[in-house]
Parts: C-alpha cells; sequence; structure tokens
C-alpha cells in the first residue's frame, strides 16, 4: 500500500502533465487534490512523503480526526472539502479547510458570512453545480447559478473564486465539463474543480485548474469509491 500509492500518485501526475500537454495548457496550470476520504493517517503519510501536499476530504469530523496531526508533522498542508457542508458545521470548516468545494444554497452561505466574519478568515469557495438536475445530490442547477453566485457576492460578500461540478456516472463526462466552464467564464470566475478519477483527462481538456483524484491513487476505498 505504501509505495503502490506513491507510485500512483507519480503515475498521475504524469497523466495530468500529458492532459495539459494535449490540450495546450502547461501543467503548472492544473493542481491535483488527492482525495483522502476514508483512508487513514498511515494511509495518507507515503503520498505526503512522495510530496503531495494538497488533499480532500467529504466530512468535516473525518478531518477533524486526522489532520491536525499530519498537519503538525509536514508543513504545507492545504486542506480541501470536496463534499457536502452542513450549516451546524461551517465553524469547524473555516478551521480546517483552506478551500471549500460545495456551497450550494442560501442558508450556507449566510452561514458561512457570518462565520468568516467571525473567524476574520476567509477560505476559498467554490459554488457547486448540479450539472446533471440529479435529486439526490447537492448542488445548484445551472439555470439557477448565475443567480445564486450575485447572491453570494452581493449581499454575503463571498469569497467566490470558481465553480465544482460531478458528472452523473451514467452520462460522458465532457458535456458536463463544458457546461461548467461556459457558466464560469460568464460569470468570471477563473477557477473550475473538474474530474475525478475516472475522467479527468477530459477534464483538463475542458479548463479544470483542480481535479479531484482518489482511489487512482489511494486505490479501492474501505467504504465507498470516488
Amino acid at each position: 500500500m505504501t509505495s503502490q500509492a506513491a507510485e500512483n500518485l507519480a503515475s498521475v501526475r504524469k497523466e495530468i502533465e500529458k492532459a495539459a500537454k494535449a490540450a495546450g495548457r502547461e501543467a503548472s496550470s492544473v493542481r491535483l487534490i488527492a482525495i483522502s476520504k476514508t483512508f487513514e493517517a498511515e494511509d495518507i503519510a507515503p503520498v505526503l512523503d512522495a510530496g503531495q501536499l494538497i488533499f480532500g476530504e467529504n466530512r468535516v469530523q473525518e478531518a477533524k480526526a486526522k489532520w491536525p496531526v499530519l498537519r503538525e508533522r509536514h508543513s504545507g498542508i492545504e486542506l480541501h472539502l470536496v463534499g457536502p457542508l452542513q450549516s451546524n458545521k461551517v465553524k469547524e470548516a473555516l478551521s480546517l479547510f483552506d478551500t471549500i468545494h460545495s456551497v450550494d444554497r442560501a442558508k450556507l452561505a449566510a452561514e458561512l458570512a457570518k462565520e468568516i466574519q467571525k473567524a476574520g478568515r476567509s477560505p476559498q469557495l467554490f459554488v457547486q453545480v448540479n450539472t446533471g438536475a440529479e435529486p439526490q445530490k447537492a448542488g445548484v442547477l445551472p439555470e439557477d447559478t448565475d443567480a445564486f453566485i450575485k447572491e453570494c457576492r452581493e449581499t454575503y460578500s463571498l469569497n467566490v473564486v470558481g465553480l465544482m461540478c460531478i458528472p452523473p456516472l451514467e452520462e460522458a463526462p465532457a458535456p458536463h465539463f463544458a457546461l461548467t466552464k461556459k457558466i464560469a467564464d460568464r460569470n468570471g470566475l477563473k477557477q473550475l474543480s473538474m474530474g475525478m478519477s475516472a475522467d479527468f483527462e477530459s477534464a483538463v481538456n475542458f479548463g479544470a485548474t483542480y481535479v479531484r483524484v482518489g482511489s487512482a491513487i489511494f486505490g479501492s476505498r474501505p467504504k465507498v469509491d470516488d
């Protein structure tokens, strides 16, 4: 597991570099988030030792249990929340995460604005777009995204830097990436959190600046896959 994860990381980095080159982009314009949800600190350590410093978690409580200790051992770690955020977990999330990818409703935006003002610390924020209009999935519907971004900026003064999407599993991801890019462009957003283990090359082609890769690095998950 230990050496395999480091080898997998190197392979993913090469694939990102290859995809960026094919898209006429610099590899440095794509940042890799290693999705470490459900994995223990000892599983994450070899990936940290291999130089990966950007990680993603799905749940506030899980991140709280393992990352403070890892941050004591390694400087420069950047932690991203890529899963849904409950309003009552905002205060804890702000103390843990540098970036939140799942802003998707006015109640959450209001709570973020309140707690950011209290903490005096503002993470990067991404609005999550439910490009497939899937009822079971979080995110703002594409047709509502422009208005929500405006609300986040003007009503709540939030630091929205980009958009995040998770295409439906049973559909080709490319149209969803293209739609997310189109919405970002018309709202002046430069950051795109798109692409996971199975489709990050396509996401890079459509302008992803962050790709979220878990199983291709860490292997099969103890609980659920990404």
